[in-house]
């Protein structure tokens, strides 16, 4: 209990020294979402780039009934399940590994190439639950150590520093991971006494750069894994979503050796409020009992964090799977074409408010992903935490500066547009405010 001036009152707990807390809870990655999602909350008229919403004009609350109904006439008609049956499966405490395994494993093969015991499949409460319970059965010993593709995905991080397993950056560079500088990082680590034990990579239009990797830089990364004796963590969130061309095959259908634990989400693809990710994790583990899969181990720790994903959140994600043909491709077409446009729209929009020829054009530059959510522009001046608060406070536009996805002093000069939530007169109004900051901004 404090009085009016905040002091501690007599007889009461003294604070709980955050030093004496895990030593995570002062890692800055953690406090980066928290940041973000507190800028946008006070500024809530701001057009905002900032958050990698999946689009929201097709949601609608019918859909989730629509949904179970479906999963309900499954359970009832191809397993012959009873009425009763149907009630336990989606109202009791469920299977930790997952009740939707077999379909989850229908999915991968229908619409990736990848045919998988679903045994092998560990069904999480997102992608990052999954992130962590590999995380925290790799990290056996204080010398292991995380490789990540840098810029990274701040949750990676954050899920490391939970396990205390320090995260060592590797280079994308122009391929969208720089091989070169994997094999020094390896090296590095080893003679300081460390053990690499996995790489961690979004291959297709990552998040936040946007990069993706071509076939022969994933046959090559394969080939560097095994020489490495390394697992490759391949995250895969926004692989369905090319703004044109064939989609390449993923790590995971490439890998004939094993080595490919396989991060999967329906945040993006099914319905980002069911929560429901999953791990595919077919690796073998020698044991007392035997030979066993990775993924029975990563269920033994899930079983102490979540005890299992919500039976009925995994239901909606299982409909939605049955009513397309097991297809997140077909179940995503409407959704693929917003991003599409909405991505030409950016891209569009900037060329037209920064033209080369202009007096910014050789200061103020983008990448142009194939596909996926994110552009990364590059400004003559720093961009840093207080920047974007002007920018929403005066400009009323947000976007996500890129040093949070950075370990070093990586991008102090790029901020980061997610290109999927709006609308092109949101696009629009929101690059205009944009350009007004750049200009004001820009050196003289």
């Amino acid at each position: 209990m404090t009085g009016g001036s905040g002091t501690t009152a007599v007889g009461a707990r003294a604070p709980i020294a955050l030093a004496d807390l895990h030593d995570s809870l002062a890692d800055p990655v953690l406090d980066s979402m928290t940041f973000l999602n507190e800028i946008a909350g006070r500024f809530p008229d701001a057009v905002s780039f900032a958050a990698g919403r999946p689009y929201e004009e097709f949601f609608e609350v019918e859909a989730v009934h629509r949904y179970l109904r479906r999963y309900c006439d499954h359970l009832r008609d191809e397993h012959g399940l009873s009425e009763g049956q149907v009630n336990r499966t989606l109202l009791q405490y469920g299977r930790t590994k997952g009740i939707v395994h077999h379909l989850v494993a229908t999915n991968l093969s229908v619409d990736e190439g990848i045919d998988v015991d679903p045994e092998a499949i560990v069904v999480t409460v997102g992608a990052q639950e999954a992130m962590f319970l590999v995380l925290r059965a790799l990290r056996s010993d204080p010398r292991d150590v995380l490789l990540a593709v840098s810029p990274n995905y701040v949750g990676i991080r954050g899920a490391a520093s939970l396990v205390d397993m320090t995260t060592l950056p590797v280079r994308d560079g122009s391929r969208g991971i720089d091989l070169v500088d994997l094999a020094r990082v390896v090296r590095s680590a080893r003679a300081a006494g460390q053990r690499p034990r996995a790489l961690y990579l979004v291959p297709d239009f990552a998040n936040p750069a946007g990069a993706s990797l071509d076939r022969d830089t994933r046959l090559a990364l394969l080939r560097a894994a095994s020489e490495h004796d390394l697992l490759i963590l391949e995250d895969n969130p926004y692989g369905l979503f090319h703004a044109g061309g064939d989609r390449p095959a993923t790590l995971k259908a490439m890998d004939d050796e094993g080595r490919v634990v396989y991060l999967g989400s329906f945040a993006k693809t099914g319905m980002p409020g069911a929560r429901v990710g999953y791990v595919v994790a077919d690796q073998p583990v020698a044991g007392p009992a035997g030979i066993g899969l990775l993924a029975d181990e990563l269920s033994k720790i899930k079983s102490m964090v979540t005890v299992n994903t919500s039976p009925l959140a995994q239901a909606v994600i299982a409909g939605k799977l049955l009513e397309h043909g097991c297809s997140l491709v077909r179940a995503n077409e409407r959704e693929a074409g917003a991003y599409r446009r909405n991505l030409r729209h950016v891209l569009d929009g900037l060329a037209a408010r920064f033209p080369k020829t202009g007096p910014e054009g050789d200061r103020v530059s983008w990448n142009t992903p194939a596909g996926g959510f994110f552009v990364v522009v590059t400004v003559p001046f720093v961009v840093d935490d207080a920047l974007l608060e002007r920018s929403a406070r005066d400009f009323g536009v947000l976007w996500t500066p890129m040093h949070h996805f950075y370990a070093d002093e990586g991008g102090s000069h790029q901020l980061r547009l997610s290109v999927s939530l709006l609308q092109p007169p949101q696009i629009e109004q929101g690059l205009d405010r944009l350009a007004a900051l750049i200009r004001e901004m820009r050196p003289v």
